[in-house]
């Protein structure tokens, strides 16, 4: 039953994606929202990790670890442009740092 549910999670998932892919394959997106998609992936990171630095009231409760895990993925991806090099980047030194602390 477990094994039926998490096919069938898969299986929707995979529809509900590759539906927009095979909907909007013929179409041609304006130059100004493919500009504007650009931004997705630095705002959603931004969101993340300032959700994760600070208490529901607003309190930042950073320490070491973080600091250096978001200075790392600044650094990387201000002189890589890679999204996903720079989280490597981040997670790597945010863990490495908490284990020698």
């Amino acid at each position: 039953m477990i094994t039926l549910a998490i096919v069938l999670t898969g299986l929707g998932s995979y529809i509900m994606r590759a539906f927009f892919i095979f909907a909007l394959a013929r179409y041609t997106f304006p130059p100004t929202l493919l500009r504007a998609l650009e931004f997705v992936a630095p705002t959603v990171m931004a969101a993340l990790v300032i959700s994760m630095m600070t208490t529901p009231e607003g309190e930042l409760v950073a320490g070491p670890p973080e600091a250096l895990g978001l200075i790392c993925a600044a650094v990387t991806a201000k002189l890589t442009g890679n999204h996903i090099l720079s989280l490597a980047a981040g997670m790597i030194s945010f863990w490495l740092l908490g284990w020698v602390l």
